[in-house]
């Protein structure tokens, strides 16, 4: 058992505004080039990356990561190495591990509603019919998918990792479906920290504690260290 997991969600990224103008407009289209593997983060994004970098340097050091691991796509990677250079600490070098990656939505990736109500008229039915835990998009996976990875993930972590303070920085689905695989969650129980909660929100902290030989929720989805707005 690790003795310490902490889950970070990346800085906002371009995408994160660029689809929320999108939908918003009910707009077919986002200017983003770039596949999402490597959308970057905003300026804002890279604030909240720094301000996760000045937490960092005010734990005190028997509280400090000893294991960093991220997503790795852009957006993650980049979260880390600005709250590490932020922090000015002598941290871990980060790994990536490719099952914390976002969900991956397959032909749907960077559609925005409107774009693929029009272009996948059926998936709409094909949603309802499955159940949002298990529709996966053509090409894409489900969070029951996501769950079975970030299972796997979890028992290599606790083999790996014993005793050591983790921190993990990766994407909304990522925390939230983590969240469900440590408290072995059933899906309405998912969408009921979703209502209590809120969306996963860009550079929030999610922290589990397990110095008694489990993982116990400390705090989640929190941003008391970010800079106002």
């Amino acid at each position: 058992m690790v003795a310490e997991l902490i889950l970070v969600r990346h800085g906002q990224s371009l995408a994160n505004v660029a689809f929320a103008e999108a939908d918003a407009g009910d707009l077919l289209e986002v200017e983003i080039s770039a596949r999402d593997a490597e959308v970057p983060l905003t300026p804002a994004g890279e604030e909240q990356a720094a301000a996760l970098g000045r937490w960092l340097a005010e734990l005190p050091e028997e509280r400090r990561p000893q294991v960093v691991i991220t997503s790795p796509y852009l957006r993650a990677r980049e979260t880390w190495r600005i709250a590490a250079e932020t922090s000015g600490l002598d941290l871990p070098e980060p790994t990536t591990d490719d099952r914390l990656v976002d969900r991956l939505m397959g032909e749907l990736e960077l559609l925005t509603r409107a774009a693929v109500a029009a272009r996948y008229p059926g998936e709409a039915k094909r949603r309802a019919e499955a159940g949002e835990y298990e529709y996966a998009p053509p090409g894409g996976e489900s969070f029951a998918g996501i769950r079975v990875r970030l299972r796997s993930f979890l028992d290599d972590l606790h083999r790996d990792h014993g005793g050591k303070r983790v921190v993990i920085v990766a994407h909304d689905a990522v925390v939230l479906m983590m969240r469900a695989v440590v408290e072995d969650l059933e899906w309405d129980q998912v969408l009921a920290v979703e209502a209590e909660s809120g969306s996963v929100r860009n550079a929030s902290i999610s922290r589990f504690d397990g110095s008694t030989g489990r993982l116990t929720l400390d705090r989640y989805n929190v941003i008391d260290h970010l800079p106002p707005g």
